[in-house]
């Protein structure tokens, strides 16, 4: 085994054990009876989040660890592999021991869970203090950055044939059809042409998931992820239009009655039907327990749905609305809410929303525009009789919840996209752009940035597989999905503002890409829940007891 892996391997379990002291630390401030206490949480949300934080860096490492075996054993494991190996086990065991960025200006340290000893004990240990030395620092950059600039790039075979492939074809469909034409579709503020959402129904963007018997492929979140991050490197926004349609699909498919399944299934996954998710009310974000929109049953059995909803993805030409909402306002919270299937007319340029009803106001936005925001209100908007979900009242929170695995997993993959997109322009620019008679590819600055950049984005990306195999197996993974999102979404926002500086005054000029890059990229810390409730998760239920998997 390549000595690199086994230093790697060492220092992981090094990891492990100071992650395992914070978490005892954390765990006595919050949980003194061995459940969390919220009020205690809240209080402590800086440690909590903290601890959140690292043990999502833990699981990276574990990802990119497990990702350096499986290239050491299919005789992938060259220069570029062990460089990644090296530059990323070095820079992020020195984030958990000595800071590591929750966001631009908030630093969680040793101090932050009492652990300044456990700290200074960790970086000491033999294979941890080799790899701080060795790992991240200016000559390995150097090496890798030369690697990436003669085209070389880290391993990225799946090790199974069907998905390589669907990587390579989707790469192709991409750099064809989506990337020449997305920054000028993001400028003029366009929806993606329907023409190009006919070829992806083709290629069966919107099927991945969903089984064979109901027209899909049936293929799974790994290939899913796959095909989001290949679709987001040329523009979010595509990477994006399946998104509905993956969340659609799965409630429909793990609740949906039999003649909801047989009716809407294929339908979406040939693309006929583009659904939109209308959860999110004005006051309401993340607390979805606050959901106020109101469902009244009628005489005949249909739905008349009262309310508002906003920041609704794709809503004027969406043809089928997966709708939370309260059917009964006597249970508080979560009991009390339901998920409609409600069909909608699909809307033009002249009448977005031309059902009685329902109307829209387009909510500006500096990126992700592909498909456009709305701020829904509704006033006794009609819902057949048969578009309860599963036929059942009362379980729309918990029918909810199943999609939240495989919906994180799926943004996490769009940040990878996005990452390898800024990374793209970025090394295009630098190789292209000279100063002071040399390329910027030159000035170890630059290179340090195009380093970090690549090296943090197959982290990411690796993380975000792992949470999608064990989505496969059927195995919960909820903290891994949010653990993957999270960071995913911090590296694409790095390698955008990066590869902005890269760029220089050009950068912020709006007629190059990666001003467009730099607005999508922000979108991702917010929506599929923000960091700061991602990291909320983490720490509630690694605290709580529960464990997130081992990738290795």
């Amino acid at each position: 085994m390549n000595s690199w892996i086994t230093l790697a391997r060492d220092a992981l379990g090094a990891a492990r054990a100071y992650a395992e002291t914070a978490r005892g630390k954390v765990a006595a401030e919050v949980a003194p009876a061995g459940t969390p206490d919220p009020a205690l949480m809240e209080q402590a949300q800086h440690a909590v989040h903290g601890f959140g934080w690292i043990a999502a860096t833990i699981a990276a490492l574990e990802a990119t660890l497990d990702w350096a075996v499986r290239a050491e054993a299919a005789g992938r494991f060259g220069a570029a592999e062990e460089l990644t190996l090296r530059i990323g086990f070095g820079e992020y065991l020195a984030q958990i021991a000595s800071g590591l960025p929750m966001s631009a200006n908030e630093i969680v340290r040793p101090s932050a869970f009492g652990c300044e000893e456990a700290a200074r004990a960790f970086a000491a240990d033999p294979a941890v203090a080799r790899l701080l030395a060795e790992g991240n620092n200016a000559a390995t950059r150097a090496q890798f950055a030369a690697l990436l600039a003669d085209c070389q790039r880290p391993c990225e075979a799946l090790g199974d044939d069907t998905l390589d492939l669907i990587r390579a074809q989707f790469r192709s469909f991409t750099a064809d059809r989506i990337a020449p034409q997305a920054h000028q579709w993001h400028l003029a503020d366009d929806l993606i042409p329907d023409a190009v959402i006919a070829e992806m129904a083709q290629l069966g963007v919107f099927g991945i998931c969903i089984p064979e018997e109901h027209g899909g492929l049936g293929l799974g979140k790994l290939a899913m992820a796959v095909v989001s991050e290949e679709l987001s490197r040329g523009w979010i926004c595509a990477g994006s239009l399946g998104t509905r349609s993956e969340i659609a699909g799965e409630l429909i498919a793990a609740n949906g009655t039999p003649e909801q399944k047989a009716h809407w299934l294929p339908r979406i996954a040939d693309g006929s039907c583009l659904p939109t998710a209308v959860f999110t009310e004005p006051d309401t974000g993340s607390d979805l327990a606050s959901v106020r929109t109101r469902a009244a049953r009628q005489a005949d059995g249909s739905w008349r749905v009262t309310g508002a909803k906003t920041w609704i993805t794709h809503a004027a030409r969406a043809d089928l609305m997966t709708m939370l909402v309260r059917t009964d306002t006597a249970k508080p919270g979560y009991a009390g809410l339901s998920m409609l299937l409600a069909a909608k007319t699909r809307g033009s340029e002249a009448a977005p929303f031309p059902d009685a009803g329902i109307e829209g106001s387009e909510i500006e936005v500096l990126g992700y525009r592909g498909m456009k925001e709305y701020a829904l209100g509704l006033d006794g908007f009609a819902v057949a009789a048969d578009g309860l979900l599963g036929g059942a009242e009362g379980q729309g929170f918990k029918q909810l919840m199943q999609t939240f695995e495989g919906a994180r997993i799926q943004t996490a993959a769009r940040a990878v996209g996005v990452a390898w997109n800024a990374f793209d322009l970025a090394l295009a620019y630098a190789e292209g752009r000279r100063q002071f008679g040399k390329a910027l590819t030159a000035f170890p600055r630059v290179a340090d940035k195009l380093a970090l950049m690549a090296v943090e984005t197959v982290m990411a990306r690796e993380l975000t597989y792992y949470a999608a195999r064990a989505k496969d197996r059927g195995a919960r993974c909820d903290i891994e999905a949010g653990m993957a999102k999270l960071l995913a979404a911090r590296v694409a926002w790095s390698a955008a503002d990066n590869a902005v500086q890269i760029h220089g005054g050009n950068g912020y000029a709006l007629e190059y890409p990666i001003s467009r890059v730099l607005c999508d990229a922000r979108i991702l810390n917010i929506f599929e829940g923000a960091a700061e409730i991602q990291a909320q998760v983490i720490g509630r239920g690694l605290l709580g007891g529960q464990r997130a998997g081992a990738a290795g």
